[in-house]
C-alpha cells in the first residue's frame, strides 16, 4: 500500500455523525414548503451536498423561491440539532489523533459545509486540536463538490501534490471532488444509513472502501 504526504478528511459523515441530523431538520422544512420527502428520499437527494447549491431543485419541486431568509432558519435549526446531539463518528478520533501522528500534522478537512458549521463540529466533538488552521470549505471557494477547488485549496495549504495525498470521503459527491483534485480516495461505507454504498464510491473513483475508521491508519500505511 502506498503511503501518502497528507491526508485530507470530509466532515459529515467522515468525521462527525451529522447526517441524519442534518438531514432531518431540512426534511421537516421542505415539508413545510410543500415538498414530502421520506428520510431516505432526502438523504439520498442531498447527503454530500450544498442546500444552497441545490435551490434550482428545491424550488421546482417546492414552486417556492428559497430565500436568503429560509436559509437563515435552516442554518439555526441544524445548528440547534446539532449541538444537542452531534457524535463523533465510531473510532474516528483515535484514527485521526494516528494519522496526524504518521504525518506529522500534515492532515486537513476539507468540507463543502460553511466554515461556522464544520468548525462548531469539530470543535463539539473534539477534533480541533488535530484540524485547527487546516479547516477548508467549499463556502469560501468559486466552487464546491463535486468539483476539486476544496481538495486543491487544502493540498497546497499544506504544501503537497495533490497526487501525494489520500481524501477519506463518504460520498459520491465528495470522492468525485477528491479524485479531479487527483487525489486517492479511500471511501468510507459502512452499513448505517448516510453513506454512499462501496459500488457506487467505486464508480466514482474510490479505490480503497473501508468500513471501520479504526481501520484507516492501516490502510494509509
Amino acid at each position: 500500500m502506498a503511503s501518502f504526504d497528507a491526508v485530507l478528511f470530509d466532515c459529515d459523515g467522515v468525521l462527525v455523525d451529522s447526517e441524519s441530523i442534518t438531514n432531518g431538520v431540512l426534511r421537516d422544512m421542505l415539508e413545510e414548503l410543500g415538498w414530502k420527502l421520506t428520510p431516505e428520499e432526502c438523504m439520498r437527494t442531498f447527503v454530500g451536498k450544498a442546500v444552497k447549491d441545490e435551490r434550482a431543485t428545491i424550488e421546482a419541486k417546492t414552486g417556492k423561491p428559497l430565500t436568503e431568509e429560509w436559509m437563515v432558519e435552516f442554518r439555526e435549526r441544524r445548528n440547534e440539532g446539532l449541538m444537542r446531539s452531534l457524535l463523533p463518528v465510531r473510532n474516528a478520533i483515535a484514527a485521526v489523533a494516528r494519522i496526524h501522528e504518521m504525518h506529522a500534522g500534515r492532515i486537513a478537512c476539507a468540507s463543502g459545509a460553511d466554515r461556522f458549521k464544520v468548525e462548531m463540529q469539530l470543535e463539539k466533538c473534539g477534533f480541533m486540536p488535530y484540524f485547527k488552521g487546516h479547516i477548508f470549505s467549499g463556502h469560501e471557494l468559486p466552487r464546491s463538490k463535486p468539483f476539486p477547488d476544496v481538495y486543491l485549496a487544502a493540498a497546497a495549504a499544506l504544501g503537497v501534490d495533490p497526487k501525494r495525498c489520500a481524501v477519506i470521503e463518504d460520498t459520491v459527491t465528495g470522492a468525485t471532488a477528491g479524485v479531479a483534485a487527483g487525489c486517492t480516495v479511500f471511501g468510507y461505507s459502512p452499513a448505517e444509513a448516510g453513506h454512499d454504498a462501496p459500488g457506487a464510491l467505486r464508480a466514482a473513483g474510490a479505490t480503497h472502501i473501508f468500513t471501520d475508521m479504526a481501520d484507516l491508519p492501516g490502510l494509509l500505511g
